[in-house]
């Protein structure tokens, strides 16, 4: 390539992988076939793999994740090749409808998924220390952007390394939801026909398959980008130099990412139709698709266990001097009870998951009634760690709300103690109300009782965070930079997601209302008003720190007065014609049933919030260059980040603090929350 730019090669060099892998696949699928066809399933997985690979080559070359997904590819083949050799000498069928056979795909996409780690270096300390190799204390990482795309030790850089992931991948869920909500803008089938045929899928099969992808991908979106936000600011909240374990930390990072290739692959292996949950027998009978999406939630699984242990042990033993418990920021009381559920509950997704992929491999009976199983099992498994992982999605998001809330407010945060307290309290009680999710399953009577008094007494510890931000507000000097605007916005769509949960919570209402668009609505109230809206909040206030530069203000304030009332618009919508009977999850509604026009609106206010995304995005990348510098204490935090300089130091503190006060104490005069050491040494000579 004769230009210069990276970005201009990158993509250049993106089309041209694209092209060559398109061209690989529709070759195979003709010489197992026997017929050309140029919308097979392995067209679009060789050419989703050559446009991945080249356009990173074009960034970085052949290093770091260009040699990761490189070792990808070839484990993936090898490993599906050994099976089929395996199949021949049993004397079964080698290959499959798509290319490899079921067995194959799987235990390729398993190599594949760890070989990645190998080409990637994310073991290679651990494989020097095994042959007895002696390796750097701490990794020297390029200068410049190349460092986020290879295996580095910096919570900060694996901190940003999380959120950009989880940005792409919001933004590849997001087009799908575009894409199946643009069906669904009016009755009767509009382009995702009976006659449309993509990756052996029709278009009812395709509506399916995106809606699914949908809710999955931005699922992991999210446990990525709270990965992003506890990597990156729990060490420089704590005054730590970095994670207790950070190889282990590049390690969760680095296994996320072919568990997104993974994902993104079922696409192309004949999609699914189960929803993001993935309930058998649905599950149990659909294309190989589905095994792909199994074996990428497992490896994601992972990715959140390590990232748990390792938040666990940092602020347990790396707080700085006076840090006791009643002093640490509320952001690290919500990253811990985040961390004890990923750390003790996410087992039981990948092990229900796993035995799904069992009964299809082995002919196992786990969910099987004809073999004695039960279906319902999968379910109480399932949701045991589904349930509380919606806490894993929105306790650092509301932990983001208590952390702003005060710096814009000027008073002091109320309640400190008892908001600490709540995120504790709403994890423990998180495990205990699973089974509102079951109420029309078919379970035993006699416990939905129980679990609807427990899933109402997750109010109380919720209740608590909302009476201490309304307090925290009160007679407050509020001023309203982007980053405050979406904390209230955070607040208000959470509100709304709180009231509208306890219905789903009662027995007698919850059964007119489950499967309906009034549980999408109230889902995405919580997820966006417990999660996005407080990613968003954080970005706009840490991104000078990360990277010396402001954001602009102009474009933000766009992004949150376009997106707000245009996601109200949107959920209200949900919710109306949940109520009147819409069912979720469906291609197409009677056009008898008057929904045209809500569904017309729905879609407009979606392309709005999507608009704003892409605003943000603009926001963001250009800013990264072109933004306004940002010195000294831009928000006047009293946090001990904001009192060094912007970016930070590689290890973060040139010198240690002592945590002298309380660190919401604003508006107080004379009160300090931290005292570096050479601000001790003055006073003391003084």
């Amino acid at each position: 390539m004769k230009t210069k730019n990276p970005v201009r090669r990158s993509f250049l060099l993106l089309l041209l992988g694209g092209v060559i892998g398109y061209g690989l696949g529709v070759g195979l699928d003709v010489l197992v076939t026997g017929q050309l066809d140029f919308a097979a399933p392995l067209t679009g997985m060789f050419a989703l793999l050559g446009t991945s690979v080249a356009y990173f080559f074009g960034l970085v070359g052949y290093w770091g994740i260009t040699r990761g997904l490189v070792w990808q590819v070839i484990g993936t083949l090898a490993g599906g090749l050994f099976v089929s050799g395996i199949r021949v000498l049993m004397g079964l069928e080698a290959f499959g409808g798509f290319f490899f056979s079921e067995p194959a795909w799987v235990f390729g996409g398993l190599v594949g998924g760890l070989s990645f780690l190998v080409g990637v270096g994310a073991v290679t300390d651990w494989y020097k220390w095994a042959k007895g190799e002696p390796t750097s204390e701490h990794h020297h990482d390029p200068e410049g952007y190349v460092k986020y795309f290879g295996v580095s030790l910096d919570h900060k850089v694996i901190g940003i390394q999380y959120t950009v992931t989880a940005l792409l991948l919001m933004g590849i869920g997001g087009l799908f939801a575009m894409i199946f909500r643009t069906e669904l803008a009016a009755s009767q089938l509009q382009f995702l026909t009976t006659t449309f045929r993509a990756f052996d899928q029709n278009g009812l099969q395709f509506y399916n398959t995106l809606m699914s992808l949908h809710g999955i991908i931005m699922i992991i979106s999210i446990l990525l980008g709270v990965a992003g936000m506890i990597n990156y600011l729990v060490p420089l909240l704590i005054g730590a130099q970095d994670m207790a374990f950070p190889r282990l930390n590049a390690f969760s990072f680095w296994i996320a990412v072919p568990a997104a290739v993974l994902l993104v692959s079922a696409l192309f292996l004949g999609g699914f139709d189960t929803g993001w949950t993935g309930y058998p027998p649905l599950s149990a009978r659909s294309p190989v698709g589905i095994q792909m999406f199994f074996l990428g939630v497992f490896l994601a699984g992972w990715s959140s266990i390590l990232g748990g242990l390792n938040l666990l042990a940092t602020v347990v033993r790396m707080r700085a001097r006076g840090m006791t418990a009643f002093r640490m920021p509320i952001f690290a009381w919500a990253a811990i009870a985040t961390s004890l559920i990923s750390l003790t509950a996410t087992q039981f997704i990948g092990l229900s998951f796993q035995l799904v992929m069992f009964q299809r491999l082995l002919g196992m009976g786990f969910f099987d009634p004809t073999k004695g199983g039960n279906p319902v099992l999968f379910q109480h498994m399932f949701w045991f760690y589904s349930h509380p992982a919606v806490y894993v999605f929105v306790l650092p998001g509301l932990g983001i709300i208590s952390e702003l809330l005060p710096v814009f407010v000027r008073k002091p945060l109320y309640g400190y103690r008892w908001v600490a307290m709540s995120s504790l309290g709403i994890a423990l009680v998180g495990f205990l109300v699973w089974a509102h999710h079951m109420f029309a399953s078919g379970m035993n009577e006699y416990l939905r009782v129980p679990f609807m008094y427990s899933t109402l007494l997750v109010a109380v510890p919720t209740g608590v965070k909302f009476f201490s931000w309304v307090a925290t507000l009160w007679k407050g000097k509020i001023t309203t930079p982007t980053p405050m605007l979406f904390v209230l916005g955070a607040i208000l769509v959470f509100l709304v997601g709180g009231l509208t949960g306890p219905p789903h919570g009662t027995i007698s209402v919850d059964l007119h209302l489950t499967d309906t668009y009034f549980v999408v609505g109230h889902f995405h109230d919580t997820m966006f008003g417990g999660y996005v809206f407080p990613f968003f909040a954080a970005l706009y206030y840490w991104f000078p720190k990360a990277t010396g530069r402001r954001m602009n203000e102009t474009l933000g304030k766009l992004h949150f007065w376009l997106m707000t009332p245009s996601f109200f618009v949107l959920t209200f919508a949900m919710m109306r014609v949940g109520l009147l009977g819409m069912r979720r999850r469906i291609a197409d509604y009677d056009p008898l049933l008057g929904f045209d026009l809500s569904h017309l609106i729905m879609t407009i206010a979606g392309y709005l919030i999507f608009t704003s995304v892409v605003i943000f995005v603009y926001n963001f990348f250009h800013s990264l260059k072109h933004g306004e510098l940002a010195e000294g204490n831009l928000w006047n935090s009293r946090s001990p980040e904001w009192l060094v300089p912007s970016p930070m130091p590689v290890h973060n503190y040139d010198q240690a603090f002592e945590v002298v006060g309380e660190p919401y104490d604003y508006g107080l005069d004379g009160s300090r929350y931290v005292q570096f050491e050479d601000e001790k040494i003055k006073d003391i000579e003084g």
